[in-house]
């Protein structure tokens, strides 16, 4: 694409961005702890369908922050890039910096974008009486101010995006992408990161726009794949699985560009691997799932095979994984709607400490939280976004809201509004705040629950 067609595009999303926090919500459908009024009710997906003439409507008192974007093309899959703001950030506005690709109806089309969110104000509450003109100019002002900003730099890439993960080596962040073209790929996002925090950066970067090109990539797996997990321990180490149940270890030679694959893969699935997860704490154990219903634990310094496995983890499909950054627990995710926590203290076992079936479709997303090791969030074909706390019993509850003592007292809060929700995030420098991506865009939010 041009690059004047690109500056276009980008500002066309950035209005979009600003706009995002009008009040017409009249699309969204969004649940929280219910509002107290009389004629509210609380609407439970799955539990309670919609009457005749029922309407959802969002509660804007069950959120601390809500923001929603798009970017032309859906982009199913991104990632979180840290930045030099700080651990901790609990004040408003808030910024962050995304990596995402996306997934367009032409090869040709596709981007792997850049993006940074800024000015996210927090969700204020609707002011009461009448407020005289100098008042609504003074309002229409602040409203100016606290405009949601959003920049982007789009780099043109040959085929979908299926996953991106970014790290951090060095100086260097570096995104990890699986495409459709059956190869993976690592970027350098330098040049992408100094457009989107400098205009003349960015008018530079629209000029010089062509293909992106790969740091690095590897044709090694010989078919597409979606299971891709940088090391959170070695800097640069990498693990991708395929669709052909084959996974490959990375390890990061020194200059920073290039990495040795070993070409015999680790294969004791039997079917496509759909994510991989390296453990927080040991530098060479990682972990899988398959379309094989069973969950794996690898150690690389014994391949090719698994060290422990759970068969019959799932009764269908394991989408997705993630392991607490803190506690020995393993999480997972199925083609059945179901949520399992294992211990991995006793994974031999076979038996997870915890099972939930709250989503009444395949779960698409599963992530702990990055401060609390007892909090994570799942994300559904059924378009909800769910938030739960283990550490939460039945005593803790109290009373029940009338109509909903069937559901489980871990669960803090279910989000919707979004249509074929792909994946979320928690954002690991601003607590509390998590990122969805969805055929119709992205959220960002943050709930009273958390």
């Amino acid at each position: 694409m041009a690059a004047p067609g690109e500056d276009t595009f980008a500002e066309e999303i950035r209005d979009e961005m600003g706009e995002a926090d009008s009040d017409d919500d009249e699309d969204m459908e969004e649940e929280g702890e219910g509002d107290g009024e009389a004629e509210g009710k609380v609407y439970v997906p799955g539990i309670q369908p919609l009457q005749p003439g029922e309407q959802l409507e969002m509660d804007r008192s069950a959120y601390r922050m809500y923001h929603e974007c798009q970017t032309g093309a859906p982009c199913l899959s991104f990632d979180v890039l840290k930045d030099g703001d700080g651990d901790g950030r609990d004040q408003f506005p808030v910024s962050m910096l995304l990596c995402a690709g996306t997934q367009a109806d032409t090869a040709l089309s596709n981007r792997l974008i850049v993006m940074r969110m800024y000015n996210l104000h927090g969700t204020e509450k609707e002011k009461e009486g009448e407020e005289s003109s100098d008042e609504d100019s003074d309002e229409d002002e602040e409203e100016e101010d606290k405009k949601p900003q959003m920049e982007l730099a789009m780099l043109p890439h040959y085929g979908g995006i299926n996953r991106v993960r970014v790290t951090q080596r060095g100086e260097q962040s570096l995104a990890g992408v699986w495409s459709e073209k059956g190869q993976v790929e690592v970027f350098d996002l330098r040049a992408q990161l100094e457009a989107v925090h400098s205009s003349a950066a960015m008018t530079a970067f629209i000029k010089q726009q062509k293909e992106a090109t790969a740091l690095f990539s590897f044709s090694g797996h010989m078919t597409e794949g979606f299971a891709i997990d940088w090391s959170p321990t070695v800097p640069g180490r990498l693990v991708s699985g395929d669709c052909k149940k084959n996974i490959h270890v990375w390890e990061p030679q020194e200059g920073g560009s290039s990495w040795q694959i070993d070409q015999r893969p680790f294969s004791s699935h039997t079917k496509s691997v759909e994510d991989l997860q390296w453990s927080p704490t040991e530098a060479t154990v990682f972990a899988s799932c398959s379309v094989d219903q069973s969950i794996r634990i690898w150690d690389i310094r014994s391949p090719p095979n698994s060290m422990l496995s759970a068969e019959g983890a799932h009764t269908s499909d394991i989408n997705v994984i993630s392991w607490n950054r803190s506690e020995p627990f393993l999480l997972s995710g199925g083609d059945d709607g179901v949520l399992k926590v294992w211990d991995l203290r006793q994974f031999k076992t076979g038996r997870p400490v915890a099972n939930f079936k709250q989503h009444t479709a395949p779960i698409t997303s599963v992530e702990w939280s990055p401060v609390d090791s007892s909090v994570f969030a799942a994300s559904g074909a059924d378009d909800v976004v769910s938030q739960w706390d283990l550490s939460v019993e039945s005593c803790d509850v109290g009373a029940r809201v009338e109509g909903l003592k069937d559901l489980p007292p871990q669960l803090l809060f279910l989000h919707q509004g979004q249509s074929e929700i792909k994946e979320i995030h928690w954002h690991p420098q601003v607590p509390g705040v998590m990122i969805s991506t969805a055929q119709s865009g992205f959220n960002v939010f943050r709930t009273v629950s958390v």
